[in-house]
């Protein structure tokens, strides 16, 4: 998902979403693009997980406003070395996982490409998410995890508006209304 320009809520302004569960009854996704204050260092310490060794410099999010206290691994499971078990399977290359031990294993890794720890997440209620983009608060666009992992975090919001099958430029369409700009043939994620 694409925050719309439109969108000024400041816990989703010019935000990219990997949306991982979406359905009628709830929606549940993460923010990709807002670097949180703590480094994946502080956390592991204050988790009492350090590896031996000097731990990786993985990327932290903030993940969205909900439960900000939990923590997820995003990963792409043909570029990592942690297990594949206790995770959830978005795409081929896109698994999350809450899981305290493989966090224990990202933590004695030493090849971060391909992996984020998001903290907290977003999250929507019965039809929200569904009504919201009617609205033209957000904008579908198809999940490329070059975005997500390859992307500086700054570029990764314009460079998933660009992809948006409306072919929208983010400077053209900056003062356009909510409603005015929308997905179409777009698909349902579930």
């Amino acid at each position: 998902l694409v925050a719309a320009p439109s969108l000024r809520d400041p816990n989703f302004r010019e935000s990219g979403v990997l949306l991982i569960d979406h359905r009628y009854e709830g929606s549940l996704g993460f923010v990709v693009n807002r670097p949180a204050k703590v480094s994946f260092r502080g956390v592991i310490e204050e988790l009492q997980l350090m590896p031996e060794g000097e731990p990786p410099d993985v990327p932290v999010m903030v993940g969205g406003p909900v439960a900000p206290h939990t923590g997820w691994i995003v990963f792409d499971p043909t570029r990592s070395e942690i297990s594949t078990d206790n995770t959830i399977e978005v795409t081929e290359d896109i698994r999350v996982s809450a899981s305290k031990e493989l966090l224990r294993d990202l933590a004695a890794t030493e090849d971060t490409e391909g992996h984020l720890l998001v903290l907290g997440y977003a999250g929507w209620g019965t039809g929200q998410l569904d009504q919201e983009i009617r609205e033209g608060s957000w904008i579908p666009v198809d999940l490329d995890a070059r975005v997500v992992f390859d992307a500086d975090y700054n570029d990764r919001w314009k460079l998933a508006l660009r992809a948006c099958s409306s072919g929208a430029d983010p400077i053209q369409i900056e003062n356009e209304p909510a409603g005015r700009v929308g997905p179409r043939g777009t698909k349902e994620r579930r």
